[in-house]
């Protein structure tokens, strides 16, 4: 005996099935090209600024000799932490928003 779903047609299941296929083909090729790309942030005026990759991993830093100051190095810290974290943000909002194109919003666990 075989269990069916009620309403549903076993071509719609095979649909179905196609459907969500495709869907993890699609999330693959998006996560790969979103992987690929780099994002850059600044911080302070632009006195700091960051680029990470789609992976989220710090590819670059750059930091102007001006805003070097021994006195202040706390100061320097909070410049390099907002730039890395603003370039981190970037990457994760094109993320999510590339991949819930694909899943029409759907929360999928794991995925962003």
């Amino acid at each position: 005996m075989k269990a069916r779903v009620p309403g549903m047609q076993q071509g719609g299941m095979q649909s179905m099935l196609r459907q969500a296929q495709k869907m993890q083909e699609d999330m693959q090729n998006v996560q790969a090209e979103l992987e690929e790309k780099e994002y850059t942030s600044s911080s302070g005026g632009g006195m700091v600024s960051a680029t990470v990759s789609g992976k989220y991993e710090v590819k670059k830093l750059s930091i102007n000799p001006d805003v070097v100051d021994s006195d202040d190095v706390e100061m320097l810290e909070d410049l390099v932490c907002a730039a890395v974290n603003s370039a981190i943000g970037e990457a994760k909002a094109d993320s999510e928003e590339k991949l819930g194109a694909i899943t029409g919003g759907m929360n999928l666990p794991g995925m962003f």
